[in-house]
């Protein structure tokens, strides 16, 4: 067995917190007979993901945890990828919505969702 570092382990519940998250975004969507598709390759050429897309619409959902604990979207070099990524999305034609966590468990993202799809 080998041991993890705390650094190691603090990244795998950061994961597990997130992927909880996305879960219960995706259940709060498909209650409103929403079916995004998950963990979305949208662009041509390098391997960015989006955590939620209807790709028929052409709508990017991601879901930015760790609002209230400094995480990666919210320090400096988390946030200039993230604006390189969303940059190349608009580029190719996608809209891009981001959430937070408590967005997400409030239960406004899905609303939200919905009502920028229904429109």
């Amino acid at each position: 067995m080998t041991a993890v570092t705390p650094a190691q382990a603090n990244r795998m519940i950061v994961k597990a917190k997130r992927t909880a998250l996305e879960d219960k975004l995706d259940g709060q969507l498909e209650a409103l007979n929403l079916w995004p598709v998950r963990q979305f390759y949208f662009h041509p050429v390098r391997r960015w993901r989006s955590d939620f897309a209807f790709p028929e619409q052409q709508l990017l959902i991601e879901v930015d945890g760790g609002e209230w604990v400094n995480g990666a979207h919210n320090r400096g070099t988390g946030s200039a990828r993230d604006n390189e990524k969303d940059h190349a999305a608009i580029r190719l034609g996608y809209r891009v919505l981001h959430f937070t966590g408590s967005q997400v468990r409030s239960g406004y993202a899905a609303r939200e969702i919905a009502e920028v799809l229904n429109g």
